[in-house]
């Protein structure tokens, strides 16, 4: 299960450990049990510093397949039920090495929050192992356990705990439990537990913080533009500051990647380590896992986090970006996470041998229902157009697959649970009028994006659609504020053109700088 590779790698990683780490594996009876057994001794035997034991740990674990670690004699917190192989690998490794005493990488802001939460939190993860966004959300998770006492997180495989899974309904990943209820689920970020945790602990907003000094350029958007944007400005010799939700944007959730010119092939979390690689090449002040509240408008920008935290910038670039879209229909809110689920990659494997409903005739849609057709019965697809919108070459792939099948000009109407999980869908055929009831047991909406630009509306000028309107140098309609990717006016919504347009704001602001002499003339007091 581990390569001589990993191994050589995980010795050179676990090195400079300063703490003690076991392994406390809870005894007891399963068939997978002796591959996590040998998975655990394979690890740590690369360390001196890492011991692993068998243990009866009481109720403290619920499974035979379950482990957690323990830093010189006590336990950390963090848990494992499961394997943590696939897309969690990292989330186990990571774990290690920060029980190992390596810096916990969060903004001071965040680190001052978690650390202050009073309260026990027991957090439970379920993933799968094909998520790619569970692994964010189990090392955020983790990282707050071990920077707080108070907290333990547990990452739990649903496909070695199919009883709880179907006790509690889960049919999405990563669903997100604390102390017993449902948490957060969906497309889950840090930013998003933070706000959450601030919403059950109001006394978490009074954190006071130091502040930056005056920036030249802040970036809002950790995609492809806003990188582009802080890389070209950071060359510059400007002071930069990156503000980012999710590094990589929606970029991180997508699998194939072959339109990114010199590069023939990438994946979208290859892409997102790549261009994070390359941002760290140059001295640009990160705040990760944040979101922006507020821009005040003036000659400086006052920028509000979701941490409370303020930035005061000379300059602003959004690149924000896009989210799915949604139906808004009835029966959509209710029922995510219990059927109705956005990414085909994270959610799939929970209908397995099931049959489905893609929304969407695009190409996001159409490459959904090729991917689900190699793990579901049967695929529906509707389109609320007379024709597909996707490439040909997705279409006729589309049209080969025998459980595939494709209803144009349909209106979707209402969506249908029993007992808490979806059971049809209706949707009425444009031209005939009649409304038909479609059984399915999960619906798949990829209709496309709508731009971040809710925070906005009261600073620039946003057109029909919520998007910047931009000129052709990426200026807004408030001076000093330029816009550029996918939350933009810009058309074609593609990488390489948000990489591009990044790099076009970010000279369009230095040349903004050069000819307005801006001085912060009030110090901030928190």
């Amino acid at each position: 299960m581990i390569t001589d590779e990993i191994i050589s790698t995980l010795k050179g990683y676990t090195s400079d450990m300063q703490n003690k780490v076991k392994f406390l594996l809870q005894t007891g009876v399963h068939d997978k049990r002796n591959e996590l057994v040998e998975f655990l001794k394979a690890v740590s035997n690369v360390s001196d510093k890492i011991t692993f034991e068998e243990r009866d740990l009481g109720g403290s674990l619920k499974s035979p397949v379950s482990f957690t670690l323990e830093i010189d004699g006590r336990l950390s917190g963090v848990i494992f039920s499961g394997i943590p192989g696939g897309h969690e690998f990292n989330s186990f490794i990571l774990a290690l090495l920060q029980c190992g005493g390596s810096d916990i990488k969060l903004d001071h802001s965040i680190i001052e929050l978690i650390s202050n939460i009073k309260e026990d939190l027991k957090f439970e993860v379920f993933i799968s192992l094909s998520c790619q966004n569970c692994p964010e959300v189990v090392q955020a998770l983790n990282k707050f356990a071990v920077l707080n006492k108070n907290i333990s997180n547990e990452m739990i495989d649903g496909g070695f705990f199919q009883e709880i899974i179907d006790k509690r309904n889960i049919q999405g990943v990563p669903s997100v439990y604390l102390n017993g209820e449902l948490f957060l689920n969906g497309r889950v970020d840090m930013a998003k537990i933070v706000d959450k945790l601030k919403q059950l602990y109001p006394y978490l907003t009074k954190n006071k913080f130091a502040s930056l000094p005056l920036q030249d350029v802040t970036i809002v958007g950790g995609g492809p533009a806003g990188i582009s944007a802080a890389i070209y400005s950071a060359r510059k010799g400007l002071k930069v500051t990156l503000i980012a939700e999710i590094m990589g944007g929606q970029v991180k959730d997508t699998m194939g990647i072959e339109n990114l010119t010199s590069v023939s092939k990438t994946t979208g979390p290859e892409l997102t380590g790549a261009m994070y690689n390359h941002l760290n090449d140059y001295d640009v002040s990160l705040k990760e896992h944040q979101r922006v509240t507020e821009i005040t408008n003036g000659e400086v920008k006052n920028i509000k986090l979701s941490s409370g935290e303020i930035i005061k910038s000379k300059t602003v670039i959004i690149a924000t970006g896009a989210n799915w879209r949604e139906l808004n229909i009835p029966g959509e809110k209710e029922n995510l996470g219990n059927g109705v689920a956005y990414c085909p990659h994270c959610d799939g494997p929970f209908f397995k041998n099931k049959d489905i409903c893609v929304v969407g005739g695009g190409n996001s849609g159409i490459e959904a229902a090729l991917d689900l057709s190699g793990i579901v019965k049967s695929v529906k697809v509707l389109e609320f157009l007379p024709n597909l919108k996707a490439d040909k070459i997705l279409i006729d792939q589309a049209i080969s697959r025998e459980n595939i099948d494709i209803l144009c000009n349909v209106e979707c109407k209402e969506i249908h649970s029993i007992n808490g999980k979806v059971s049809s869908i209706s949707y009425k055929d444009r031209e005939s009028g009649k409304v038909t009831s479609l059984n399915t047991d999960g619906i798949f909406v990829q209709i496309g994006l709508i731009p971040n630009s809710k925070f906005l509306k009261d600073t620039v000028e946003l057109n029909g659609y919520g998007e910047v309107i931009v000129s052709e140098k990426g200026e807004t309609s408030c001076p000093g504020i330029f816009a550029c990717g996918d939350v933009t006016t810009v058309p074609h919504k593609q990488i390489i053109i948000s990489m591009g347009e990044g790099a076009k704001a970010s000279i369009t602001a230095a040349e903004y700088l050069q000819k307005n002499k801006i001085e912060e003339k009030v110090s901030y007091s928190s």
